[in-house]
């Protein structure tokens, strides 16, 4: 609508486009990552050497965050960092011709996109629908990550998320 797809090239567009499936797959495991936390589920045992326990950085996402060791933060945020270093070593690289959104396995022939292989057996016209669902679930993710931060931050600025 406000006419932003006119403002680049081809090339442009693609880089914006696997940007928005990029965040959006991010947003949408955070969403995931924080209701599970939200609703007490955690993986059984030690997080570190020193003891400290899943199920002891408690139901808070904030907080939990917080609990961690800065060496847990930096381990998070490290592989991030190299996920996203990775992802621009893909040839041909997204503004030269590059599928947008596609990301390159690491090790080993699964996909990180369609781990399990369900894609595979599809049509272009299913594929191009279902890619369609995952640009607008990654908007709605996109919404509801900051919609979650906000009320967290800020008690009573989001309407449907009651104050925690």
């Amino acid at each position: 609508p406000w006419g932003l797809a006119e403002l680049g090239w081809d090339e442009t567009n693609a880089w914006f486009r696997h940007a928005e499936l990029k965040h959006g797959r991010v947003a949408m495991a955070a969403v995931t990552g924080w209701c599970v936390t939200a609703l007490g589920i955690h993986f059984p045992g030690a997080i570190d050497y020193s003891g400290t326990t899943f199920e002891s950085l408690g139901t808070d996402p904030i907080a939990a965050w917080d609990a961690l060791s800065g060496a847990g933060k930096f381990q998070i945020i490290g592989l991030i960092g190299f996920l996203e270093f990775h992802s621009e070593l893909a040839k041909p690289h997204v503004m030269r011709g590059g599928t947008p959104g596609k990301i390159t396995p690491l090790l080993g022939p699964i996909s990180l996109w369609d781990p399990i292989g369900t894609m595979g057996g599809l049509s272009e016209e299913a594929k191009f629908v279902q890619r369609t669902k995952e640009i607008a679930n990654g908007r709605l993710a996109m919404i509801a990550i900051i919609s979650f931060f906000s009320a967290s931050f800020i008690p009573g600025s989001v309407p449907f998320i009651p104050n925690v």
